[in-house]
């Protein structure tokens, strides 16, 4: 049917309905993979890739048929769109189309052939993380980083093919910028380092260190999640070997973490991160459910509100002043003893790890600037992937003077690249300094915010991130988001400041 020239929006309405068929689809793709990685037995992974690879076979041809081209073209052409083009109505045409031209340049065979090859690489590298044997699993990230290449060349790149890997996590973001954020990171970072380790042994972190129940970790870390806002009527945690979040819809926003009963500080942190990814997910408009544009904008964004929870408030003083208390009660033989002045240094103790989701927030960005340069080499062929644990022991002895003592701690204990999120690493980087620029301009519109963390309402900050960012979706970009919400682009320099201001007063500096 030839949509064009109507005014009532007939068109937009039939592309409406065949979106949510589309996302019908991939929600049962990720839902799947939520299985696959929460409670499948691992002798179903060779079903379960050709139950992916079948999904994924036909949400794509139903994506880039002809029909949908027509059906957006049409679209944009009616008053509903046309004749306001700040609407979310053009936003779901605008979007849908950059991502129809995108997925457009991917035959489906390949399409087919890397969700096949997702769930047995995914399942290679939980088996070689266990054995804390690489060589198990390099002949699957072999084939993701050649997926990566193949992938980078069917979509094109003006500068670098890295451009076209960092674009399907982080859109208009460029290799070469990435680059210069790293830099100027890595110049501003250097003297505070250089600083708190010569008081490297002022502060004890053996608080942590303990015997913590499982049930009262998991009962204290949800009633923290919930008081931050997130709903479990629509979500559910549960355990996984990496910690992630996944989203179906507004309505099913699920999380998982990780439990030591050693170690304080994994579920707790974990959950608090974990927490921001599902509350941004939850506050979408509904305006955009069953459309491509009904999850966060970008990693980048994303990960500025996992990290916002996670660190500028869970990692805050104005937070333990009040749920230190509660704490204390939960696990009296380890913490009654502890001042929280004593805690809260402990927390933020500076010290370089093997684990970048355990790891402090100054040394955090060595992490991924690890992975990011060795991603890099990868995908140009400077490094070969059977010797890729021996150049991340040496980065790592570089950037954090540390040796990781096996594979499990070293070069598999992400699973990024098990799933062939090759391009990822960087927004990690991206959404800190995201996360500490949204919130200074928060502090700016709620003057009593931290009086709010005091008293346990995270209410006013929940509404804010709200109003500024998760309504949106993906309605405008990563930059747009960032403009529109504090008035500047994004910036290094918030972020240097924050942990040059807060750490000095931890250290004495």
């Amino acid at each position: 049917m030839d949509y064009s020239g109507k005014t009532m929006g007939e068109a937009f309405n039939a592309l409406k309905t065949r979106l949510a068929d589309y996302t019908h689809f991939q929600q049962a793709e990720s839902l799947l993979s939520w299985d696959q990685e929460t409670y499948m037995p691992p002798g179903a992974v060779v079903d379960r890739g050709e139950q992916l690879a079948t999904l994924s076979k036909f949400s794509h041809e139903l994506f880039v048929a002809p029909k949908t081209g027509r059906l957006l073209r049409d679209a944009a052409k009616e008053d509903v769109v046309a004749g306001n083009p700040d609407s979310d109505e053009a936003a779901i045409v605008r979007v849908t189309l950059r991502d129809y031209k995108k997925e457009r340049k991917i035959p489906v065979d390949f399409v087919t052939e890397l969700e096949r090859a997702r769930a047995q690489s995914h399942q290679a590298w939980v088996e070689a993380r266990k054995a804390s044997d690489f060589r198990h699993f390099e002949p699957w990230l072999t084939k993701m980083i050649d997926f990566a290449r193949r992938y980078a060349d069917l979509q094109g790149y003006k500068e670098h093919p890295y451009d076209a890997l960092l674009d399907r996590f982080e859109p208009e973001m460029r290799t070469s910028h990435a680059r210069k954020i790293f830099a100027q990171l890595r110049d501003g970072q250097a003297p505070l380092v250089k600083a708190i380790s010569a008081k490297a042994d002022a502060i004890s972190d053996a608080p942590l260190h303990g015997h913590f129940p499982r049930e009262k970790q998991i009962e204290f870390a949800t009633r923290v999640s919930k008081q931050f806002g997130y709903d479990y009527n629509h979500g559910r945690m549960d355990f996984a070997a990496h910690p992630f979040e996944t989203s179906f819809s507004a309505r099913d926003v699920r999380i998982t973490t990780r439990l030591y009963e050693n170690f304080f500080n994994p579920m707790l942190f974990g959950t608090l991160h974990e927490t921001g990814h599902a509350l941004y997910e939850q506050g979408v408009s509904t305006a955009f459910a069953h459309t491509p544009l009904e999850h966060g904008v970008s990693l980048g964004i994303h990960e500025s509100q996992s990290r916002m929870w996670e660190n500028l408030v869970g990692r805050s003083h104005e937070f333990w002043e009040h749920f230190y208390p509660e704490l204390q009660a939960t696990f009296p033989e380890q913490f009654r003893p502890v001042s929280l002045d004593d805690f809260y240094r402990a927390i933020n103790r500076v010290s370089p790890s093997f684990i970048r989701v355990e790891a402090d927030e100054v040394t955090y960005n060595m992490h991924i600037m690890v992975r990011f340069e060795l991603e890099l080499d990868l995908i140009e062929g400077k490094l070969k992937v059977r010797d890729l644990p021996e150049a991340w022991n040496a980065r790592y002895k570089e950037y954090l003077g540390i040796t990781p003592p096996n594979d499990a701690v070293g070069v598999l204990q992400d699973t990024h690249w098990g799933i062939g999120l090759i391009g990822y690493f960087a927004t990690y980087t991206l959404g800190n300094l995201a996360s500490v620029q949204l919130f200074e301009q928060a502090e700016v519109d709620i003057p009593a915010l931290r009086d709010n963390i005091r008293a346990g309402n995270f209410a006013p900050l929940l509404q804010w991130l709200r109003a500024n960012i998760h309504q949106y979706g993906r309605k405008y970009s990563p930059d747009e988001i960032m403009r529109k919400a504090t008035g500047k682009p994004l910036s290094a320099q918030p972020y240097l400041n924050y942990l040059k201001r807060k750490y000095s007063q931890i250290y004495g500096l």
